[in-house]
């Protein structure tokens, strides 16, 4: 991953391949101005005062997303100087919003592949600010090039790639940060630790099903659990069908690749909550027997997006020592077509005991993850979320950047919701209607894993807090949104898998330990 530092070099002396400035569109009386952000001062004094001058003259507004390149004059030991937009400035005396530091570092990290290091001088008045720029450059950094870099004969010998894409930005040099302050260290070393995880679930979402399926994701689970003192336990097809665990077994049945059911668990001797996070990990969905239609099988890869947010949000909480137990339960299987696929109308036994008619294959999702949910709550744990890319109808209410809240305690799912606000991921809370159970009856099992059409979103949340146990506070993060992106990218977010909601679990497990949600 893309390294970073804390210098101590002033933005005049910093020799890098580029330095990194905020540009913003001025608010108040300055409104429709290009304004310099602070940070930006040596670099408009090499510019004889004229930097805004110049940018403008460029075409620059400041608008958020914005990069703007230009030759850096004499006085400076970069080459090149990048502007990034941040949107509109602050009024006076505010500081400027963390996500729009976040994103405008993304944007210029992105704008710097193939550079080896360059300085970020985004203003930064607090630890929060510092954090924010360092994710959000490591962030905007990421690319996938694991199945580049084949040899190819016909390609030109100076390409390293098979495509020729450039590596991602070798060093992000973070200026202003204070690099002796321990708040300032501490803060560079969690936005390390949690975009380390945050891409390396990326890099499971983007692994093509070839290679990732539920035992080779309970490996690479096993493998990070030995690094990071995390106990990992898993079950494999002979267990699951031992346990009673028809949920995952009858979604993996259709596949020549079984099912897992992965526990990890990350302990800390003075802990006094425990958090169980459940992930939907569903290595490919073709649909099963309920084949999806062409044009929607081609990014079923990434319906694992949910284990892999729980998987990173676990080792990170490892890696940052939190004071808190935080148990993930990763529920992996292949949903494929075939002679021994579960079948519309079958009944599957769930490990709770209930039985399942299942109407359509294609709801698999929310039946590994009952599984789940029934033995996380077998280990009374103070609470569970589950995240899952798990219906086309939230992406339909919410659009493909913003997941939703589901939960049988409105404080809850209201904490949870203004944490990942204040962390920069978009989220709604959503209802859970008593009305629409009843479209969930079945006049041959107890529940039918699928009822009434309209409301999709928010009848699957409901069958699932069917398999939650008694007492016990519950959220439901639907993430069939924003998990994978397939549009060009922006800001932070790469084309691929994003790592949805890890920053949130992340300060969820951090609020936990620290007492704040009770």
């Amino acid at each position: 991953m893309t390294a970073l530092t804390l210098s101590t070099a002033g933005a005049a002396t910093l020799r890098a391949d580029a330095l990194v400035v905020g540009v913003a569109k001025g608010a108040g009386s300055k409104s429709g101005d290009l304004v310099l952000a602070p940070g930006a001062e040596a670099v408009d004094k090499a510019f004889d005062g004229k930097l805004a001058t110049v940018l403008k003259a460029l075409g620059a507004t400041g608008a958020e997303g914005e990069v703007t390149k230009l030759p850096a004059p004499a006085g400076l030991k970069v080459p090149v100087v990048i502007a990034a937009g941040l949107g509109s400035a602050p009024e006076k005396d505010a500081a400027y919003d963390a996500e729009a530091l976040r994103r405008a570092a993304g944007s210029a990290a992105r704008a710097l592949s193939g550079a080896k290091k360059a300085g970020f001088a985004l203003p930064i008045e607090s630890t929060e600010d510092a954090e924010a720029i360092a994710e959000g450059a490591l962030l905007g950094a990421y690319a996938f090039t694991a199945y580049q870099g084949g040899e190819n004969k016909l390609a030109p010998k100076d390409k390293k790639n098979g495509n020729g894409a450039k590596l991602p930005l070798g060093e992000v040099a973070l200026l202003g940060a204070k690099p002796r302050d321990k708040a300032f260290k501490a803060a560079a070393e969690r936005a390390v630790a949690v975009v380390e995880e945050i891409n390396r679930a990326r890099d499971l979402i983007n692994t093509p099903p070839n290679d990732l399926y539920p035992e080779s994701f309970a490996a690479v689970a096993t493998a990070a659990g030995k690094e990071h003192g995390i106990k990992v336990q898993v079950l494999d097809e002979k267990a699951l069908v031992k346990g009673g665990f028809g949920g995952l077994l009858g979604v993996g049945q259709g596949s020549t690749h079984g099912p897992r059911l992965v526990k990890l668990a990350y302990t800390h001797p003075k802990a006094e909550k425990t958090l169980a996070l459940v992930g939907k990990g569903i290595t490919y969905d073709s649909g099963g027997i309920s084949l999806k239609p062409a044009g929607h099988n081609e990014t079923m890869k990434c319906d694992m997006s949910g284990a892999a947010s729980v998987f990173a949000a676990v080792v990170a909480a490892a890696r940052l020592g939190l004071q808190v137990n935080v148990t993930g339960w990763l529920a992996l299987a292949e949903n494929m077509p075939s002679g021994n696929a579960t079948r519309p109308g079958d009944v599957l036994r769930m490990y709770s005991g209930k039985t399942v008619e299942v109407l359509n294959t294609d709801a698999e999702g929310r039946l590994v993850l009952a599984d789940a949910l029934t033995r996380a709550s077998e280990e009374n744990p103070d609470a569970i979320v589950d995240v899952a890319t798990l219906t086309g109808a939230m992406v339909l209410a919410l659009g493909n950047r913003t997941f939703g809240i589901m939960a049988n305690d409105d404080a809850f799912r209201t904490s949870i919701h203004e944490i990942a606000e204040e962390v920069g991921e978009a989220s709604w809370p959503m209802p859970l209607p008593a009305d629409l159970r009843k479209g969930m009856d079945s006049p041959t099992a107890d529940i039918a894993n699928m009822g009434e059409r309209m409301g999709g979103g928010l009848v699957a949340g409901l069958f699932l807090k069917e398999f939650v146990g008694e007492g016990i506070t519950w959220a439901h993060l639907d993430i069939a949104g924003p998990a994978f992106h397939e549009g060009a990218p922006y800001g932070y977010t790469p084309k691929g898998g994003t790592g949805s909601a890890i920053r949130t679990l992340v300060k969820l497990a951090e609020r936990t330990a620290a007492g704040d949600l009770g």
